[in-house]
């Protein structure tokens, strides 16, 4: 037998599983805070209805302030030049910057401004003078990115493709610089497109052309540096019969609804042709600031490249808040930083998916902090939707898939999205009920981004938008 136990023994006994029992309950207690939700934060307010409005102001232009929509456009269209740019956008400048002597001499005595035909460069070639598009010389080559058809015809240039295609193969095989240096000797040569001198002197000579054609307006002559003179013509045309009017103009006073040719006619032109002049622009703005700033130029390198669609440039850290867990979300809201998604979404041809915030049991929190938005992207996702539905004509609403969130949220679902904590940001499901929907859906996403108005981009089965601080307010 056993020995007996004492009174005092099993004394301990009983107070060890009363103390395991209290334990147990808190367990099972915490399990089902987490699971269900809320823990001892309040939640959102209650959601209430929001006006209907229309898409005013999205597709309106307002020549009165021509610099602005410029600027805006140009801020608006830049992040390519940062994320694109072989080495990145400051690696890119200092090849450019180091050709300027030869942009320079090129551009004396003629009205092109050193500085665009410097953006051209940065934009074309990133500054590689044997730069070739999928490394054959058949096609656009060169600094300035010159076709050996127009190269040949107008520009009356020594073309010869065997040889440039054969040398631009034993260049990316050379084992040492004086190797390189004797076969791009021998390149320009064999094809003048490859001579940086002869390559800038070529595009000097088209944009003159093409500014002659166009009325002198270096703008629309650069652009169609580009997408071509022809298919400059024909959007003009469309436009208002072939007066060369400013490309700010062209641009932003065509729309689906508004001189819808001549918007078709530029926004299915390949290689994103409608934006080159914006981006021309912006890198004529990062060779400025290469040069007096270059502080603030990697600040800005760093600002385009943190999320996938150059979000962070419209909320930089320390200038927006970056909401850290539940509870900060909740005291957002009550200081009205944070507001809850409209009721009636569907009269404003929204709908919300039910994954939004469904693993906030993982975090303790009640699902409906992570239904809302800062109040201006709230306006702006209700504009965009009134927009969708006027252009296509339809009812069916516009997918939303996610809203604010914050870090703890984030981690804990296994996701990193640098824009969500900002309450700036949300998603939007890639479902259309029509082409009709998704072209329109896509003619808005434009228009914002030119507007300088949000940052886009396409994530897998989702489209992330982030909202500007005054994306809610643009009247045009």
């Amino acid at each position: 037998m056993p020995p007996a136990r004492s009174t005092r023994a099993r004394g301990r006994r009983r107070l060890y599983f009363a103390v395991a029992g209290v334990a147990c309950v808190a367990v099972v207690a915490l399990v089902l805070a987490l699971s269900l939700g809320g823990g001892d934060l309040a939640g959102a307010p209650a959601a209430r209805n929001a006006p209907e409005t229309g898409s005013e102001g999205l597709f309106h232009y307002d020549p009165a302030h021509a610099a602005q929509f410029t600027a805006r456009a140009t801020a608006g269209n830049g992040q390519v030049l940062f994320s694109k740019s072989p080495g990145g956008a400051i690696a890119t400048a200092r090849r450019v910057a180091a050709l300027r002597p030869l942009i320079d001499r090129a551009v004396a005595g003629t009205d092109i401004p050193a500085s665009v035909l410097e953006g051209l460069v940065f934009l074309e070639s990133a500054g590689v003078p044997d730069a070739a598009v999928a490394e054959d010389p058949a096609n656009a080559s060169g600094l300035t990115q010159i076709l050996p058809s127009t190269a040949t015809s107008l520009l009356h240039m020594h073309v010869d493709l065997a040889a440039s295609k054969r040398l631009l193969a034993q260049i990316s095989q050379a084992r040492t610089p004086e190797q390189q240096r004797r076969l791009q000797r021998r390149l320009e040569a064999a094809d003048q497109r490859f001579d940086p001198v002869d390559a800038l002197r070529g595009a000097v000579q088209l944009l003159t052309a093409s500014e002659a054609m166009f009325g002198g307006r270096l703008d629309l002559a650069v652009t169609a540096y580009h997408m071509g003179p022809g298919n400059m013509q024909d959007v003009l045309a469309d436009y208002d019969g072939g007066r060369a009017v400013p490309y700010v103009q062209l641009y932003f006073d065509t729309a689906p609804d508004h001189h819808a040719s001549a918007y078709r006619l530029l926004s299915t032109l390949g290689d994103d042709s409608s934006l080159y002049w914006w981006r021309v622009l912006g890198a004529e703005q990062i060779m400025r600031l290469y040069r007096s700033n270059r502080a603030a130029l990697r600040q800005l390198q760093s600002l385009e490249t943190t999320d996938a669609a150059g979000g962070s440039v419209l909320h930089p850290p320390g200038r927006s808040p970056r909401y850290s867990d539940p509870t900060e979300l909740q005291h957002a809201y009550t200081s009205h930083a944070l507001q809850p998604l409209p009721r009636n979404a569907a009269s404003l041809g929204l709908a919300y998916n039910a994954s939004i915030g469904a693993g906030s049991g993982h975090v303790g929190a009640p699902r409906s902090l992570y239904l809302g938005l800062n109040p201006s992207a709230v306006r702006l996702l209700i504009r965009m939707a009134a927009g969708v539905r006027t252009l296509s004509g339809g009812i069916a609403p516009l997918q939303v898939a996610a809203a604010v969130a914050d870090r703890k949220y984030l981690s804990a679902q296994g996701t990193y999205d640098p824009m969500a904590p900002t309450g700036f940001s949300f998603q939007i499901a890639r479902r259309y009920r029509s082409g009709a929907q998704a072209e329109a859906f896509q003619a808005v996403l434009d228009r914002l981004q030119s507007l300088n108005l949000i940052r886009w981009a396409p994530l897998g089965s989702v489209i992330q938008v982030t909202a500007a601080s005054d994306a809610g307010s643009w009247r045009g």
